[in-house]
């Protein structure tokens, strides 16, 4: 038998120069970056997002904006958002700049700088609601892997613990579906979900285990 060919969707376009240029651009501002309390380079977060986008339909522009949604907000600030503009052109720039909860440092506390981006992200655009998704997407699904790995101390990697990290991801689970659903926010739904029910039946949750109820 002849192997299948991977189908094309319509209205997707192929990938060229410029998106390698930004895998590059991506790769070598955030070098030495990893994610939060592990060995893992930062760009295979990077990478994860593109693919959910693509394969979720979104074009070139999009694909290098998940390539860059973090440049900004961990790689200089309002001014790195320039230097996109420049290199990759105003609509990366914008879903970039949508995706970003902080373009100054020091960064603002973490629970006003959260509210903050859920209220501005109720104003996006659909292009940059689907990359911040897609982030979303892929962080919760590597909270899921850790918590599986490690329990309740995977908490201690994220700003706002366990409540503010759930919070957080629950309201934004909320937010994207106030509009017509697409295939990340139906799988950020069920990641979410997951999530939750994993942490429920952890025994440090179980008012009847030796731990007693937590407090």
């Amino acid at each position: 038998m002849r192997p299948q060919r991977a189908q094309r969707t319509r209205g997707n376009k192929k990938l060229g120069p410029r998106f390698l240029r930004a895998f590059l651009f991506a790769a070598e501002k955030h070098s030495g970056q990893t994610r939060k309390a592990s060995t893992i380079p930062y760009i295979a977060h990077l990478m994860g997002v593109a693919s959910l986008v693509l394969e979720a339909g979104g074009d070139e522009d999009l694909a290098i904006a998940a390539l860059l949604h973090d440049v900004v907000e961990d790689c200089g600030g309002a001014p790195m958002l320039k230097e996109v503009r420049r290199r990759f052109g105003a609509r990366v720039a914008k879903v970039v700049d949508g995706c970003t909860d902080a373009d100054t440092y020091p960064k603002p506390p973490w629970r006003e700088r959260k509210e903050k981006y859920i209220r501005r992200l109720r104003q996006e655009g659909p292009d940059a609601r689907l990359v911040s998704a897609a982030d979303k997407l892929n962080n919760v699904r590597s909270i899921i892997s850790d918590y599986r790995a490690i329990g309740e101390s995977v908490w201690s990697r994220f700003s706002g613990g366990r409540d503010g990290t759930l919070w957080y991801y629950r309201t934004l689970r909320d937010e994207f579906l106030r509009h017509k659903s697409n295939r990340i926010t139906r799988d950020l739904e069920l990641a979410v979900c997951e999530l939750e029910n994993l942490v429920q039946a952890s025994p440090i949750n179980d008012p009847n285990s030796i731990f007693g109820p937590e407090v």
